[in-house]
């Protein structure tokens, strides 16, 4: 047998030889790529959740705090002087020249104005040169038929100055308050009258005497004048006890 014989089978080796070597090289290659579709693929999905986190949270609103309520303010009780003087301010506003004829309080379960107070004070007030009359309230009441808290304006009527009811005086002869009042009225006859019924409401009622020319400040022991037990007069500008009043 000749050597060409043999050259044939040699050359199938190197060529299954080349095969195999150039299969084992793209082993390391095939790996490779799929190790970093692996990666990619990871981090595709990293970003996914990290985006449906956003989302959810953009979309989510945040939870509210309960509301609380605020808590409503007590009950504001003040003088009559007191309440004057903060509704003076707004009866300029009616009118330049208006002056007062009747400062009164009014009874209330808030106050029973055994301090010389009350949650609602009513002053009227006259002008001449609008030929009217017009009333302004103030009001620390919560009672829900009670005035609006602060100052607030009533109804304006006719002014007559001949009328003794609507005589109108200066304010700087109001010069003792009405918790002054209380306590000198207590001093003849009224702590006997909280004694025998400390129930009884006591109400102000401050108006200009034409008869003795004095501004009076009328303590009234009860709901009334008409039921009153006991209503003691008391000079607004000195303090001094003037009568008990019928």
């Amino acid at each position: 047998m000749s050597m060409r014989d043999f050259a044939p089978q040699r050359r199938n080796r190197i060529v299954s030889a080349r095969t195999i070597a150039i299969g084992d090289s793209k082993q390391p290659k095939l790996g490779r790529i799929c190790c970093r579709q692996h990666r990619a693929y990871r981090a595709a999905l990293a970003a996914m959740l990290v985006m449906v986190a956003l989302l959810v949270g953009c979309t989510s609103s945040p939870q509210k705090p309960p509301e609380t309520k605020p808590e409503p303010k007590a009950p504001e009780s003040l003088t009559g002087r007191a309440a004057f003087y903060k509704v003076y301010i707004a009866a300029r506003s009616y009118a330049a020249d208006v002056k007062p004829f009747r400062i009164e309080s009014t009874p209330t379960s808030e106050d029973n104005g055994h301090d010389g107070k009350a949650t609602i004070w009513r002053v009227s007030f006259a002008s001449a040169m609008q030929r009217g009359v017009k009333p302004y309230i103030w009001s620390g009441s919560n009672l829900p038929d009670a005035p609006s808290r602060g100052v607030s304006p009533g109804n304006e009527d006719v002014y007559n100055p001949s009328n003794a009811s609507t005589q109108v005086f200066d304010p700087a002869f109001l010069k003792i308050d009405s918790d002054q009042a209380f306590a000198e009225a207590q001093k003849h006859g009224g702590d006997k009258v909280l004694e025998k019924d400390p129930e009884t409401p006591v109400i102000y009622i401050c108006d200009w005497n034409h008869n003795t020319n004095q501004l009076i400040w009328h303590v009234i022991y009860g709901n009334s004048r008409d039921v009153a037990k006991l209503t003691a007069a008391i000079n607004a500008s000195t303090g001094e006890f003037v009568r008990a009043e019928k």
